[in-house]
């Protein structure tokens, strides 16, 4: 079954006057390449968080983004009282010493200096975390379903490439004869070029044109570009995540192609190879985003 590369999840819940928002997005990558964006709160779970991400979605350039909104009026900024008092008498001290005003300015400068506001961070509840975990898995479903759903759509995609392939293929066979024919007519004008004055041997040079065919023989490629081709359906049925492997396939048939190429000296049958790259150059490009 084929799943993309591509998908997006969102999951939200609300928790001790703070509501938090999970945004999941995924891209095609070779590797799995995962970056986060987590609120200070549940940074200690940042290597539970990548685990849980790694082996949900297997591979591709993924972003975790936690958004955390108070929904109630008290914030983790307190003024340190103490130490603003301390500023404020030292500045206003200062200030009758030079015969300065003291007034709500000098209090604005003591409110700049250090350690007059102080964070007090949360500590993460275990039951928290529970919370942020089964949200973290909800998102991760709704990526996975994503995926499904561009996959259904690759894998329509690919399918009508490689039978497209196919049927180019067996279209080959109708100028297979042709092919034969004008090998030996070229072979007959080179020699007929070298003015032998009918010193050939006929029976000879039908041996030297069956050796000649047989080098062009392509039977071998035309086989096995079918079995590629096969296999590669049948690998797009596999439960497990098949992209790498579907890649390698790709490879394999797009050799075949060229050796059928090589080999074609027709044509009609050239003008079939090249449409059977364009087709597999589409495989190729759909491939890049295969899981």
């Amino acid at each position: 079954m084929i799943k993309s590369m591509t998908g997006f999840g969102k999951s939200e819940f609300e928790i001790n006057n703070r509501k938090v928002t999970i945004e999941i997005k995924s891209l095609n990558s070779k590797q799995s390449d995962v970056n986060t964006r987590i609120p200070q709160l549940y940074r200690e779970k940042e290597i539970d968080i990548r685990r849980m991400i790694n082996d949900h979605l297997i591979r591709g350039k993924i972003d975790v983004s936690i958004y955390v909104e108070s929904l109630g009026d008290s914030g983790n900024a307190i003024i340190n009282e103490a130490i603003a008092k301390s500023y404020f008498s030292s500045l206003a001290k200062i200030s009758d010493d030079l015969g300065l005003p003291v007034n709500d300015r000098t209090l604005q400068i003591a409110m700049r200096l250090p350690d007059t506001i102080k964070m007090q961070y949360e500590q993460l509840e275990e039951s928290e975390w529970e919370l942020l975990k089964e949200n973290i898995n909800n998102a991760l479903l709704l990526v996975d379903s994503f995926r499904r759903q561009e996959g259904i759509a690759l894998e329509r995609d690919l399918m009508s490439n490689i039978d497209q392939i196919l049927k180019l293929l067996s279209s080959v066979e109708a100028f297979e004869i042709q092919r034969i024919e004008n090998v030996k007519s070229r072979l007959g004008e080179a020699l007929s070029s070298l003015q032998l004055n009918g010193s050939i041997n006929p029976e000879r040079f039908e041996q030297e044109l069956i050796f000649y065919l047989e080098r062009l023989d392509f039977n071998e490629e035309k086989v096995r570009l079918t079995n590629h081709c096969q296999y590669f359906l049948e690998t797009m049925e596999e439960v497990e995540a098949n992209g790498k492997k579907l890649a390698f396939i790709t490879q394999e048939i797009g050799r075949e192609i060229n050796t059928l190429g090589s080999k074609a000296n027709e044509s009609n049958i050239q003008r079939i190879v090249v449409q059977m790259k364009d087709a597999l150059e589409k495989v190729k490009e759909q491939v890049l985003n295969i899981l």
